[in-house]
């Protein structure tokens, strides 16, 4: 039996980090982390955003505001054990599960005071992404179990080095999925034992947490394409003012971008860049309740989506 299901990446901005929404799903006894799930029904849904957006209300209680359809995920072996909870064919074992994936992004990441559901780190599940302090500390254990996979095989060993910027190659932050993929294709992710039904491998505490947390299902592939689709779609639309209120500092907005992209940005050449864009105006007051020097609040100039084709913000990275 095929199953449709619909899958939600709901993120937002909370103290400067990217957070995801995730709920905790039971099998067998246990809970499980993972995204906001559930089947679409054909006779009762009309549609499959208006499913999504109703099923995540049910899990988080939560209402979403800016949606995009983000991929469909079919892959054979998607319903491993444990791939996707409550979803059972006619015979009572678990369906295959064809998996319409949605990138939600919300303004602020309000409590959704409903048990099971919690705003994350999108660092707890990709721990070698945020490069903002510089090389994270995840690839130190990384590197080596990734060399030692890759040992006598020249296109594995390239492809370690692009995609994890080792011996000298840039660091590309869209490349979350690949990267993502590679760990379970060497095995080192929890979901790579799990989806073949075998033992978890052994690691040491170092590069256990360098893993991440593992998530339900293909959960955390989703979340990883989410997480690339929006660092790109940073450059090209203006998506990151979906993820701020009304009024910000450019400041404020500064470590959004960062807390998305994962990499730091030169303030002086994003400040110009914003300026050349014209996508934000100043309203002539001052933010006073950050604690520090009061500084200028700016609005997103929306109107202007109306008036010519805009395209999103130029990352200029800060260099060492």
């Amino acid at each position: 039996m095929v199953v449709i299901g619909l899958s939600a990446v709901v993120v937002a901005i909370r103290d400067g980090e990217a957070v995801v929404l995730t709920v905790r799903h039971k099998a067998g006894g246990a809970e499980f982390c993972g995204l906001p799930f559930g089947p679409f029904d054909p006779e009762g849904h009309r549609t499959f955003e208006l499913a999504m957006r109703a099923f995540v209300t049910e899990q988080t209680r939560f209402n979403l505001g800016y949606v995009e359809q983000l991929y469909t995920f079919g892959d054979k072996g998607r319903d491993a054990p444990l791939a996707d909870v409550g979803v059972t064919g006619d015979g009572g074992g678990l369906a295959r599960v064809i998996s319409v994936g949605y990138l939600a992004l919300a303004p602020a990441a309000v409590d959704t005071q409903f048990q099971g559901s919690e705003w994350r780190p999108w660092a707890r599940f990709f721990p070698w992404e945020d490069w903002r302090q510089g090389r994270p500390a995840a690839l130190q254990a990384i590197e080596p179990a990734l060399r030692a996979w890759a040992d006598g095989g020249a296109q594995r060993l390239a492809r370690v080095r692009l995609l994890f910027a080792l011996d000298g190659a840039p660091w590309n932050e869209e490349r979350v999925l690949e990267r993502y993929e590679l760990l379970y294709e060497a095995g080192l992710v929890q979901e790579a034992a799990r989806d073949r039904g075998e033992a978890p491998p052994r690691q040491d505490d170092a590069l256990k947490a360098a893993m991440g947390e593992p998530m339900i299902s293909d959960h955390r592939r989703i979340l990883a394409t989410a997480l690339g689709r929006l660092r790109g779609k940073l450059k090209y639309r203006p998506v990151v003012f979906e993820l701020t209120p009304e009024a910000f500092t450019l400041s404020a907005l500064q470590r959004t971008v960062e807390a998305i992209a994962g990499v730091p940005l030169h303030k002086q050449n994003f400040r110009r860049a914003l300026e050349r864009a014209e996508l934000v105006e100043g309203l002539g007051r001052l933010d006073v309740e950050t604690g520090g020097r009061p500084a200028e609040l700016f609005r997103f100039r929306r109107e202007v989506l109306d008036a010519r084709p805009v395209s999103g913000l130029s990352l200029p990275l800060l260099r060492d």
